[in-house]
């Protein structure tokens, strides 16, 4: 083993012999040190030493990287070492060795470290980071997730889920306005919940909450209060997501500071037909040009039903064998129905125009264009529509024309809803058969646990029922039970 003291031009001089795939020049001032020349012209230094009677080789580095001895800077005590030299180096690996330990590992312990290290700065760094960018976060950001969340849970069904018009509900209550509107003219009014769609999730604070509520509640009493109870339970949900739990107080929202500031609205209890404006009403609803919203608007006075369970409504849902409803509600998920005589007239109306194919030509534009019988088939919604889904657009306009033809106060379709359970008085029918077919939940204890109608029997008093109303519209059946005309009534 040939032993030399190492210079820069013995270094450089060194050479590994030929037919040798390397060579090694040791140091006489640090025995533990040499530097290896391979056959392709490569030379580092390298450390080695034994322990625990075992060879310990450990490359320190290429010397063109590596300096013979470390370089200085600064005298005395402000002497610092600016770059580690292999001797140093050298040196210190063999003092781990004399300490019975693995310089190997001891490298190896420091990068462990060193990476674990880094990784909980990241981690550090990351989580600051993300608190940073939650508390960023926007109650429109939380609100779309929130819509996105029940929209999924209204494709997968089951019971609690939204319907159609509770989601329309929570997009109208935050739309940011400015749009043309689809029906009428002008643009659509920010919602009332636009104010608070900017306002970051964290700052709803209870003043905020209360301020809020004022402003709306001069301008729009009743959509304010809908749109609190909205709000509300959008706040709730936020609490139970760990995305957003961290960021909300449902305090804020329960505070009494906020509770006195929605306004109380009054029961509509004139919302409703009265037993002498059905004849004027159906008159006026029969002369409608769209026969489809003629019969959602009957329908809706003769079922009972929701708007949007009405609207909703497929031809898979109507059973014209056995007569039934078969309804998608918000309280028990679906419920059936009798198909009374006079509904299902003019649902099979509807039907004989649903499956009449369109003629061969149309004129649009001025121009005859060729419709594709081919590929042409029946909707599958009852009262069918120019909307994306096929289904019918807003039938409220309509209504409003009928009852100014009709010379009839205003009236919302929920009112038709209304009208059907007030009315039903008039035939002394059971509370709890028309809650049934209205999809109401029970009230009493007996309602609750035993008292489920069959459909036979819901049968008999709702067919009473559309009896009594379309006698006191002055409707009247024919020999055939499925078509019925108008009659005058006097007095």
């Amino acid at each position: 083993m040939e032993r030399v003291r190492l210079t820069n031009e013995r270094i450089n001089s060194f050479k590994c012999p030929p037919g040798k795939s390397q060579a090694f020049l040791w140091d006489t001032e640090t025995p533990c040190l040499a530097v290896r020349s391979t056959s392709s012209g490569a030379k580092s230094f390298i450390f080695e030493s034994k322990l625990r009677r075992q060879t310990i080789r450990i490359t320190i580095g290429d010397v063109r990287h590596w300096t013979l001895n470390s370089v200085w800077s600064g005298k005395g005590e402000n002497k610092v070492e600016v770059q580690r030299g292999a001797r140093e180096e050298a040196t210190n690996l063999k003092m781990l060795v004399n300490q019975g330990i693995d310089p190997r590992q001891a490298k190896a312990d420091q990068i462990a470290i060193a990476e674990a290290r880094a990784t909980q700065e990241a981690a550090r760094q990351n989580a600051e980071a993300e608190a940073q960018r939650r508390t960023e976060i926007t109650v429109a950001d939380a609100w779309s997730k929130y819509i996105i969340y029940q929209k999924a849970r209204m494709d997968r069904g089951g019971e609690k889920c939204w319907g159609e018009r509770h989601l329309l509900d929570h997009e109208k209550l935050a739309q940011s306005g400015g749009i043309k509107k689809q029906i009428g003219k002008g643009i659509t009014e920010p919602g009332p919940l636009s104010s608070l769609m900017p306002m970051k999730l964290s700052g709803l604070t209870s003043d905020a909450l209360a301020h809020w509520l004022q402003d709306e509640t001069a301008k729009r009493p009743a959509r304010a209060a809908l749109a609190f109870r909205l709000f509300r339970a959008f706040l709730r949900w936020c609490a139970t997501d760990i995305r957003y739990s961290s960021l909300v107080s449902l305090d804020a929202i329960n505070a009494k500071t906020v509770r006195d500031e929605v306004p109380r609205t009054k029961p509509k209890n004139e919302d409703c037909l009265q037993r002498e404006q059905l004849a004027a009403w159906f008159l006026e609803v029969r002369k409608l040009s769209s026969q489809t919203i003629s019969a959602y608007l009957q329908a809706l006075v003769l079922t009972g039903a929701r708007r949007e369970e009405l609207a909703g409504l497929k031809w898979s849902d109507v059973d014209l064998q056995w007569k039934s409803l078969t309804i998608r509600d918000k309280v028990e998920g679906e419920r059936i129905i009798p198909l009374t005589p006079y509904v299902e007239s003019l649902l099979l109306d509807l039907k004989r125009r649903n499956e009449t194919p369109p003629p061969e030509y149309r004129i649009s534009m001025g121009k005859r264009i060729k419709n594709d019988l081919e590929h042409w088939k029946p909707a599958e919604w009852v009262f069918v529509g120019a909307s994306k889904t096929g289904r019918m657009v807003e039938p409220s306009p309509a209504h409003k024309r009928v009852l100014q033809a009709a010379g009839l106060p205003s009236l919302t379709l929920h009112g038709l809803r209304r009208s059907f359970g007030t009315l039903a008085e008039w035939t002394e029918t059971p509370v709890g058969v028309v809650a049934q077919i209205q999809g109401h939940k029970p009230s009493a204890l007996a309602e609750k646990h035993y008292r489920r109608r069959p459909l036979d029997l819901l049968r008999s008093w709702h067919t009473k029922i559309e009896e009594w109303i379309l006698e006191q519209a002055g409707i009247e059946p024919l020999k055939n039970d499925a078509t019925r005309t108008l009659k005058t009534v006097t007095g």
